[in-house]
């Protein structure tokens, strides 16, 4: 069974004030109900719950402070999904909301439930609607772009396809209003991309743009899942497999899935740095981290926090979620495990950062 993850952002739901658009959510209703007649799983990626909360709080414009982002987000996030609850009703569809933060797929206690429960709405019949939690999240465990959302999500769930709809039926190799513009139809490699400038939106309304959609687009492939940029007005066309939009083909495999959240989904809380030897075990051998290539501590972080792995140069290059709080580390550097679980306990025979909880970045990255 084909199972596609669309994303839809905010100017494609609502009005040039803020409020929910009945008849555009109607028409996505529509193309999403017309794909799963036709036996197609869909995970619905929504923007919009800040959007919609704006006019019932008066406000004009997407505020810029969090905490007037949250409210908006707890007064819209309501609204928005008791209209797509009455909208996915008239096919005798059920929806159900899916709110993620950060921790709820980085943390290893944590994400092998949000698959779980993917599965079992899917299993249901049920459509997912997805968004980040905005009404919680903070600053530092926030996913910045419901664009790189959707491609994470997509990974998550085993997506087939990831469609991300905006209000431009594709990416453009110029302004899209201007008549010699044309649309790009393919793209097989990012650097196919390089010297073309692409802004953000500007109705205040949303926070992305076609760069954001491009970065989504470079994780999905990177990890075997093609993507298709088109306008929500083409959604059915898109949700069919029609050639519409912009499609960009897969550059990669499939990767294990918190890895990539760990990758594109994290903030480092700190930072180790490492000896030349290290750093060859970690990024040749893939080995984990121990006490005995650690020479430095930066940051405040606690056992469980992502933190970045620097060489001796500085330059990062691996993150990693880390097994030790940051005031514990200092007294273990350079020691080997072996001495330190003698004279310490065996507690103290842990890696620093486990290579399962491991990626590397930068050149060296597979």
């Amino acid at each position: 069974m084909t199972r596609i993850v669309v994303k839809v952002g905010s100017s494609s739901l609502t009005t040039a004030n803020g409020g929910i658009d009945p008849a555009r959510v109607s028409r996505l209703v529509d193309a999403v109900a017309a794909a799963r007649l036709t036996g197609v799983e869909v995970v619905l990626v929504s923007s919009g719950a800040i959007a919609a909360g704006l006019a019932p709080l008066g406000l004009r414009r997407r505020p810029k402070a969090l905490p007037a982002q949250q409210a908006a987000a707890s007064v819209g996030q309501g609204l928005l999904v008791h209209r797509y609850t009455e909208e996915f009703a008239r096919h005798k569809l059920v929806a159900g909301q899916v709110l993620l933060t950060l921790d709820d797929v980085t943390r290893r206690s944590h994400y092998r439930n949000a698959y779980q429960t993917f599965a079992k709405l899917l299993d249901l019949g049920v459509v997912p609607i997805v968004n980040e939690n905005d009404t919680v999240a903070t600053t530092e465990i926030r996913f910045g772009d419901n664009d790189r959302l959707a491609a994470l999500v997509a990974h998550l769930v085993h997506a087939d396809l990831l469609v991300l709809l905006s209000d431009v039926d594709g990416l453009y190799d110029g302004v899209p209003t201007n008549p010699a513009s044309a649309l790009i139809t393919d793209v097989h490699d990012l650097a196919e991309l390089d010297g073309i400038t692409f802004g953000k939106s500007g109705s205040g309304i949303g926070t992305g743009g076609m760069q954001t959609k491009i970065e989504a687009a470079s994780i999905a492939t990177a990890a075997g899942i093609p993507v298709v940029v088109t306008s929500a007005e083409q959604a059915t066309a898109a949700l069919s497999q029609q050639r519409v939009g912009t499609r960009f083909h897969v550059t990669g495999r499939r990767r294990p899935t918190r890895l990539l959240w760990l990758q594109h989904a994290t903030e480092a809380k700190g930072a180790l740095v490492l000896d030349a030897g290290a750093v060859r075990a970690v990024c040749e051998r893939d080995a984990s981290l121990l006490p005995a290539g650690v020479t430095a501590v930066r940051g405040a972080f606690v056992a469980g926090d992502p933190v970045d792995l620097l060489g001796p140069d500085g330059t990062r290059v691996a993150r990693g979620l880390v097994n030790y709080d940051a005031d514990e580390l200092p007294s273990l550097l350079g020691r080997s495990t072996r001495d330190l679980a003698a004279e310490m306990g065996s507690a103290y025979e842990r890696e620093v950062v486990h290579r399962d909880d491991l990626v590397l970045l930068g050149p060296t990255a597979h």
